[in-house]
């Protein structure tokens, strides 16, 4: 895929993101799409469409599993009857945690696309699980994709909370 189409989705990852900051959420986002393979043409997919988008909803729901990733893959996962969430892409803002690190291996998720790192609890650049060897499914991994605007917008919110204290 295109670093357009990248870019196409993670604005829309950052679109949810912005929701979930007007919320009082930690401004994270998600995108999961569909890839339609075109067997003629290789490897751009012939179609993609969306199955499922979110943004943080923890305080709202009370729930501490009410992660962007972790909604965006239920709604995926609805959309298509399946659990399997393979010929997917996840874009989310934020690098995942381990949390959704397990659940996009246990979806078998193959590719996942994130725009800032989390250099303290970052399931690929702490704990490396996307990858793990152990693992019966690993994620390719791009990272970096509009990275300025996704670190922008949680340093905004960060420093938003801190003054309000």
């Amino acid at each position: 895929m295109s670093d357009k189409t990248h870019q196409r989705y993670m604005n829309m990852a950052l679109e949810q993101a912005r929701t979930a900051m007007e919320n009082g959420e930690v401004p994270t986002g998600c995108v999961i799409v569909k890839i339609d393979r075109d067997p003629s043409n290789g490897e751009e997919p012939a179609t993609t469409r969306v199955l499922g988008k979110a943004h943080n909803q923890m305080e709202m729901l009370k729930d501490p599993t009410a992660h962007a990733e972790m909604i965006a893959i239920t709604q995926a996962a609805s959309a298509i009857g399946d659990w399997r969430l393979t010929d997917t892409v996840l874009y989310v803002t934020k690098e995942p945690c381990c949390m959704c690190a397990g659940a996009i291996i246990h979806a078998r998720i193959p590719l996942v696309v994130f725009g800032a790192p989390d250099p303290q609890r970052g399931a690929v650049s702490v704990f490396n699980i996307l990858n793990h060897p152990s693992l019966n499914h690993r994620c390719e991994v791009i990272s970096g994709v509009m990275q300025e605007e996704c670190l922008t917008l949680l340093q905004d919110f960060f420093k938003a909370r801190r003054v309000d204290k």
